[in-house]
């Protein structure tokens, strides 16, 4: 049975990061047995989760994972796409991942309220009088990744500009599909689900989240995919 590493569910959401989550739907779409481990961040291969270990092999990173799925196990995430929907959904997907990614990390880690919300929870069980000196220390690093992105570089009003234009692209593009592509999911689902469940958690409230709540399609996109590979986190509020 594969294993996948993740945080576990938070914040009404199935995991925190939306790249474990685009694992574990991934996972689910291929209809593979899997069970989830939240205790391996440490041994990460590569200081980030997903990873997953699959009779023997470790693969980590959630674009890696899907590609060893489609190769070991012949998962076919597109099937029934052209050439050009293939590429289409492609790029939508690293449209999430390379840069509403930043957005979303701005939104929860450098406003402090919602990091007081969210990413300071993470801490936890880090002892009290470490605390604050980690907390400064991954803070710090998080606004270097910011920056060298150059998403950091902009004032908050431009972030969000950037973030909203993005999300109303996706809105646009999805329509009354009831999916990315068409009628049934594809492969780019697993991640564009997991980033707009993530913009339109209640956890994380401010500009970004209201620039993603202002397209009826995409919060029933949210639902829709909710019901059909998390129903028990469905009803729960984002909390």
């Amino acid at each position: 049975m594969i294993t996948l590493f993740a945080f576990g569910p938070a914040f009404g959401l199935p995991d925190p990061s939306p790249f474990v989550t685009k694992a574990e739907v991934l996972l689910k779409l291929a209809g593979l047995p899997y069970r989830v481990d939240t205790s391996g961040f440490a041994k990460a291969p590569k200081g980030k989760l997903p990873y997953i270990e699959d009779d023997g092999t470790t693969v980590a990173d959630s674009t890696f994972i899907r590609w060893h799925l489609e190769q070991r196990h012949g998962a076919d995430f597109d099937i029934g796409l052209s050439a050009p929907e293939k590429a289409t959904a492609w790029a939508f997907e690293k449209l999430m991942e390379d840069h509403v990614y930043w957005g979303v990390m701005h939104d929860r880690w450098m406003n402090k309220d919602n990091f007081d919300r969210g990413p300071r929870n993470f801490f936890k069980a880090v002892p009290a009088p470490l605390r604050p000196l980690v907390i400064y220390k991954v803070g710090r690093e998080f606004k270097r990744s910011l920056w060298g992105h150059g998403m950091g570089r902009h004032d908050e009003a431009d972030i969000v500009r950037l973030t909203a234009h993005a999300v109303r692209a996706l809105s646009d593009f999805l329509g009354d599909k009831p999916y990315l592509m068409g009628q049934t999911p594809c492969g780019a689902d697993a991640s564009v689900f997991a980033f707009v469940a993530g913009l339109l958690c209640d956890t994380f409230p401010g500009p970004i989240r209201d620039a993603a709540a202002c397209h009826p399609n995409l919060v029933a996109y949210r639902d829709r995919c909710m019901r059909d590979w998390f129903p028990d986190l469905s009803s729960r509020p984002s909390q």
